[in-house]
């Protein structure tokens, strides 16, 4: 494999430095120049390209069982396990930092709404739990705030709106526009941290109006609301982080198109049973 990731770059780097960097001798990588593949290796070669593929169309956000599942999907039979070895010894590795991060916040805000949820993020069917949260990003412009409303049925996101400010009006556009596109029957709970943003009047009214239950996590564990913090380190961890943002706008494009044509549409989940939110909604609709 170290002669044919030579081979691969060898337009890049000269054979002497390879050679020198992978420790195998010149000689022996134009013996091995000079011989026929193999039919496995062949085949090697062939899945490694589907392989790479898979690995760019995907954002480089996926590891070897994600990989193997995407290939099988698109009609490549191959083993989970030959998958993870060509990837180890073409050293592909998904694009990923850290799991997210725990952190413990102190709002003095009133009248908390209870815990509905208590850590149990399953919910039977669609828009019947949405999770909510807010995080902002680097720019050289400045901060960008996100909020989120993300369905926990499918971990769609249906509902998101940025900002330079971290105000209430950023969470209620979140809301308004889940609301707009989802049409929730009432009795739909909304369950987030206790940020002054969700306890604000303005907020309330609005989830009032549309019939929906508040849900607030204890103060002082994340864990109490790990599905909205799990998508934000992954947002952080398959773009943000792997970007140095120049303006608002630009961070803006390049979030829009990570949520919607990405996350939403094309990103398979574990939870989900190696599905993409919208494949799992296209089945309970046609259930």
């Amino acid at each position: 494999m170290k002669y044919a990731f030579m081979h691969e770059h060898i337009r890049q780097f000269s054979v002497t430095a390879m050679s020198r960097v992978l420790k195998v001798s010149r000689s022996g990588f134009y013996d091995w120049l000079s011989r026929p593949l193999s039919q496995r290796r062949q085949a090697d070669v062939l899945l490694l390209s589907d392989i790479r593929r898979v690995h760019l169309e995907h954002r480089q956000a996926y590891g070897a069982i994600k990989t193997w599942r995407a290939l099988n999907e698109a009609g490549i039979t191959c083993g989970k396990h030959r998958v993870a070895h060509l990837r180890r010894e073409a050293g592909i590795l998904a694009k990923r930092e850290v799991r997210f991060r725990v952190t413990v916040e102190h709002h003095q805000t009133p009248q908390a709404a209870p815990d509905l949820l208590d850590r149990q993020f399953l919910a039977p069917a669609p828009d019947r739990i949405w999770v909510g949260d807010m995080t902002f990003i680097r720019t050289r412009e400045g901060w960008l705030y996100l909020a989120i409303l993300l369905d926990l049925f499918s971990r769609r996101v249906v509902g998101w709106s940025m900002g330079a400010k971290p105000d209430h009006t950023l969470c209620l556009d979140a809301l308004g526009m889940a609301c707009e596109q989802r049409r929730p029957e009432a009795g739909l709970i909304h369950h987030t941290d206790r940020g002054a943003t969700y306890s604000a009047r303005g907020y309330r009214d609005r989830m009032a109006e549309a019939g929906i239950r508040a849900s607030m996590s204890g103060r002082k564990s994340a864990y109490d609301n790990a599905v909205a913090e799990s998508f934000f380190s992954n947002l952080k961890n398959e773009l943000v982080h792997h970007f140095s943002f120049r303006t608002r706008d630009e961070a803006r494009s390049a979030i829009f198109d990570y949520i919607e044509l990405f996350y939403n549409r094309k990103r398979i989940h574990q939870s989900l049973g190696y599905r993409t939110p919208a494949q799992v909604e296209r089945e309970w609709q046609g259930a």
